[in-house]
């Protein structure tokens, strides 16, 4: 059984910084390429930042040079480092893990709720 599990999410001033963590089971995790998505009422899930298997990034243009994703293959792990956040930040954020071979086939975490303050 596949399970994503968030943590770091709450509430905190703009220009402070949260750390995201999603720790993955049930799968070869180096494997997937792991995702953070965010959802605010009434939008569609967007991407906010990915990261392969073997560490190469991308990022949303409204995160770039504020946010860093990172993994520990050892332990499962995938991170989001949010740094200098702004109240446009405020979502529900989702760990994802993706994999294409066979076929496409996504995992989603439960989520964990962002706010910021201005």
């Amino acid at each position: 059984q596949v399970q994503l599990v968030e943590s770091g999410g709450g509430l905190v001033q703009a220009g402070g910084s949260l750390r995201l963590s999603c720790a993955a089971s049930g799968i070869i995790f180096s494997n997937y390429r792991m995702g953070w998505y965010r959802q605010t009422p009434g939008k569609q899930r967007e991407l906010v930042a990915a990261i392969t298997g073997g560490g190469n990034t991308n990022y949303a243009e409204s995160v770039k040079d504020r946010f860093t994703i990172s993994r520990d293959n050892a332990k499962n792990t995938v991170y989001l480092q949010m740094n200098s956040l702004k109240p446009e930040d405020t979502a529900v954020y989702y760990c994802n893990a993706v994999i294409w071979v066979p076929s496409r086939m996504d995992y989603w975490g439960q989520g964990t709720q962002v706010t910021v303050s201005s």
